[in-house]
């Protein structure tokens, strides 16, 4: 099976960010952990999408939504002129769209992979910066995908994912410039952004 760059993308994004205390100690292993899990999880649910696809988003949403920085990350791609511009209700709004449009994207994305491999590249030495960053590959059929994540530990011992880089295409960068296009396109104009918005990483 051919698998494009975009599902990849896709798929890391989902497949690795579930974060919780146990990731305070090293966040490597407990990606690494995490990573497997997920892909046992997909390839048991492989025909649910079909059958269920709320239940597979529900799968999905338990994992990812609590575990990403979601309030960092919508900051950044809006960008610090769009942040500073919209209302309070505006960037609680774009964060939960942001959020939940990634969701139904990738989750019907998941639901087309079947085995695959990942693997994590553990450091040498300890990191104990507040951002650190967590190389993994992605093994495929054909290909093979490397993958950083980059983590921030919140100060309360916890590891929050602020961005993932898949095969040097930075997603978080993408998805601001998906932002800035949109409000070129709309004048500015901060609630028509976040009703044509769609986490799309345009791969």
């Amino acid at each position: 099976m051919n698998i494009s760059l975009k599902s990849v993308a896709m798929f890391v994004v989902i497949a690795s960010i579930n974060l919780s205390s146990s990731a305070s100690v090293n966040p490597h292993i407990y990606i690494d952990q995490q990573a497997q899990k997920m892909v046992s999880v997909i390839t048991e649910n492989e025909d649910l999408y079909s059958q269920d696809p709320d239940l597979f988003i529900s799968k999905i949403n338990y994992i990812f939504e609590p575990m990403v920085d979601f309030r960092r990350v919508g900051a950044s791609v809006m960008g610090k002129k769009y942040y500073l511009a919209a209302t309070k209700e505006q960037r609680i709004e774009f964060i939960e769209t942001f959020k939940s449009s990634l969701l139904n994207t990738y989750s019907s994305t998941l639901a087309q992979w079947g085995d695959q491999k990942i693997e994590t590249i553990f450091p040498d030495e300890a990191d104990h910066t507040k951002v650190v960053d967590v190389q993994q590959n992605l093994i495929t059929s054909s290909n093979i995908y490397p993958i950083t994540y980059k983590m921030r530990n919140d100060g309360s011992g916890n590891w929050l994912i602020i961005n993932i880089i898949v095969n040097g295409v930075n997603l978080g960068l993408t998805f601001r410039n998906q932002f800035q296009a949109l409000a070129t396109e709309h004048s500015d104009n901060i609630d028509l952004i976040i009703q044509n918005w769609t986490s799309d990483a345009n791969l």
